[in-house]
């Protein structure tokens, strides 16, 4: 009697996941498509078949709140190049690179940096130029209005905190050096 009660109370769990499991949507589920992985050219002998789209049946019913899935566009194979030159690869269709940095902070060591060799910079508005081994009062700026300057413990942070362009002037073995620094 015992036995066929847990027999019974198992079956009776088993439905029950069964059917909150089943309940969950009512959208018919398809797997997601797969990319043929690419030949290399050491498998290039080697054919790979593409992957089978998965279809919906005409009479599944899609649910209001869910779009329906968008499709991919097909890749094309690569080419199979056996002698002559490697194929250069493609350049990547983004924006022009710019040659100012974004808001970063930029450490100079004046002890370890050759300042006849940097003449000019370009940072984002936030930007903090750190000069470090200086003392107080040495770095100037012409155009204080768009920088906040503080000095502590030899160490000189320029904050650039408005767009437009700044000489900061540093000295070093009894020359003045100037730095042009762009700010956008």
């Amino acid at each position: 009697m015992i036995p066929l009660r847990r027999a019974v109370g198992r079956a009776v769990t088993a439905i029950a996941a069964t059917v909150t499991v089943a309940a969950c949507g009512s959208d018919a589920v398809s797997p997601l498509p797969v990319q043929p992985p690419v030949p290399s050219p050491s498998t290039s002998a080697v054919a790979v078949a593409p992957a089978p789209t998965p279809s919906v049946t005409p009479g599944a019913s899609r649910s209001p709140t869910r779009p329906p899935p968008a499709a991919e566009p097909p890749v094309p194979p690569a080419p199979i190049r056996t002698r002559g030159t490697p194929p250069r690869p493609t350049p990547s269709p983004t924006t022009p690179t710019s040659s100012c940095l974004g808001a970063v902070r930029y450490d100079l060591p004046v002890a370890d940096t050759e300042l006849e060799l940097l003449r000019s910079l370009c940072f984002a508005t936030g930007a903090v130029l750190r000069i470090q081994g200086i003392g107080p009062g040495l770095v100037t700026v012409d155009r204080p209005e768009l920088v906040s300057q503080h000095y502590e413990a030899g160490v000189v942070d320029i904050r650039f905190v408005r767009p437009g362009t700044v000489a900061v002037t540093i000295p070093k073995d009894d020359r003045a050096h100037t730095i042009t620094v762009v700010v956008r």
